[in-house]
């Protein structure tokens, strides 16, 4: 699975690297791509095809978190998950899924996500990955709802 995580903060991009890495070992699946802007996820979504988008919603290059997830979501056919400190992220989600994107109906506090254990642990990077895809035999916009 393809997965581009667009996170700006230096350390979580490293502790994300690692956990890819440690998953690779592994053979689970998972190709990471890390993006540390909007700019930067926008560039990558043109150029690469993705399963899946996890967004921060707190971007050194956009500061309306809604604008940012609209424009990401419009990129492309691709599952949107929103991990973030930002107390606007339950809203955030409950409006893409209103509108019909194919989003994980939980956005997933940034602040209770095990970054280091990833690495440590790659089965939990995977299985939190894969948590944010949509039951297999349900389809993704039923899932979204």
């Amino acid at each position: 699975m393809k997965v581009l995580w667009v996170e700006d903060h230096a350390r979580a991009g490293e502790l994300l690297a690692a956990a890819a890495a440690a998953a690779s070992r592994k053979r689970y699946g998972i190709d990471l791509v890390i993006a540390t802007s909007l700019m930067d996820a926008e560039r990558k979504l043109r150029l690469e095809r993705f399963d899946l988008v996890i967004i921060d919603l707190m971007l050194p290059d956009s500061t309306d978190e809604d604008a940012t997830v609209t424009r990401i979501a419009n990129m492309g056919k691709f599952r949107v998950a929103v991990v973030s400190a930002s107390d606007k992220r339950n809203a955030v989600v409950q409006s893409l899924v209103n509108a019909g994107v194919d989003c994980a109906p939980q956005a997933v506090g940034k602040e209770d996500l095990p970054l280091a254990d990833f690495a440590r642990r790659p089965e939990l990077f995977r299985d939190f990955i894969n948590g944010l895809m949509p039951t297999p035999g349900t389809p993704a916009r039923a899932a979204a709802r």
